[in-house]
């Protein structure tokens, strides 16, 4: 089983956990070289008919001539089921058996473990929450909508005046931004710790559930 990492300083795991965060992106990236080959880049290929994203990326050389094969896989596959990343520390309760996960995971990997304050080094087989892939759809970041912005973890709310709502995430240093994509936007780059947003890269776009 594959593991899923998303932002604790902004509380996305939380979210996660809580339902109220159902969809994720990941920035489509291509390796240097491909079947001994320099890979320049990837094509996306748009329908004229509404502009959706057909298939999926594919890499070309430097005369921009498509690999055979060269197609740029998602990460997880839809139906496919991932564990959610915590900490070993994070994972405390006790597991379907009665014992406490503490002691299960000590056992096997010991107490010095990196894994117990980095969820970067935990094993997926210990994680006690899991997400189904449901959908994934390819699009730039700016591309988002309203409804998708709250999937991602976006909060709506307002001061009494339920026709002037506000939006914002959690530990934001800003609580009332006008739309959900100023909101996103600015998460966006406080994860990535770039300028996603103006930089508009294509992304893979998951959708998901809560399973465990």
């Amino acid at each position: 089983m594959k593991k899923i990492m998303f932002s604790d300083e902004f509380l996305l795991t939380k979210a996660v956990l809580e339902g109220r965060k159902t969809q994720t992106r990941q920035l489509i990236k291509c390796r240097k070289t491909f079947k001994g080959e320099w890979v320049a880049g990837f094509n996306i290929h748009i329908r004229p008919s509404d502009k959706k994203v057909v298939g999926l990326p594919c890499m070309y050389d430097a005369d921009e001539n498509e690999f055979d094969g060269g197609e740029i896989l998602p990460k997880y596959k839809v139906g496919e089921v991932v564990a959610v990343a915590q900490s070993y520390r994070d994972c405390g309760g006790f597991s379907e058996f009665g014992k406490s996960r503490w002691e299960i995971i000590a056992a096997s990997v010991g107490a010095a473990n990196g894994g117990w304050n980095n969820k970067m080094f935990v094993r997926a087989s210990f994680m006690p929450h899991q997400i189904r892939i449901t959908d994934m759809k390819i699009e730039r970041i700016q591309d988002i909508s309203d409804e998708d912005c709250l999937k991602e973890g976006i909060i709506k709310w307002d001061a009494g005046q339920k026709d002037i709502p506000f939006f914002s995430y959690p530990n934001s240093a800003k609580c009332d931004y006008d739309t959900p994509q100023e909101a996103f936007a600015n998460l966006i780059n406080k994860v990535s710790k770039k300028d996603v947003w103006n930089e508009n890269p294509y992304v893979f776009v998951y959708e998901f559930e809560l399973v465990k």
